[in-house]
């Protein structure tokens, strides 16, 4: 749990970066909790990374819940598009982030069974 926790926070401050991306178009001001969301995302990345999370699971897990969760309020804020096409493309990363952290937690039995 120790692990998860910061990489939850690293993604909603980089969704919410990225949302702030999008209000700023409009009105500048924004831009200021562009650049803190963003930063203070890579930072709860690196925290669960040194946590323990590896990081081909962690960014796929950020990077890919990130992108759905900025698709899908981003079409309920602001009105953009969300079509069926989209929506298979959304299951197929979530698929994706799946099949990456599945088979990161097969490779890790494998390694433990592995005599030294």
């Amino acid at each position: 749990m120790k692990k998860w926790v910061p990489l939850l926070a690293a993604i909603l401050l980089e969704v919410t970066a990225t949302l702030s991306l999008r209000a700023a178009v409009d009105h500048p001001a924004w831009y200021a909790l562009v650049a803190v969301g963003y930063i203070a995302s890579f930072v709860a990345l690196s925290v669960a990374l040194r946590a323990g999370l590896g990081i081909g699971v962690a960014y796929g897990i950020w990077a890919a819940t990130g992108v759905v969760l900025t698709a899908v309020l981003a079409a309920v804020i602001f009105g953009d598009a969300l079509t069926g096409t989209m929506g298979v493309g959304i299951a197929l990363v979530i698929a994706g982030v799946l099949c990456v952290e599945l088979g990161s937690q097969s490779a890790r039995r494998h390694e433990e069974e592995s005599p030294a």
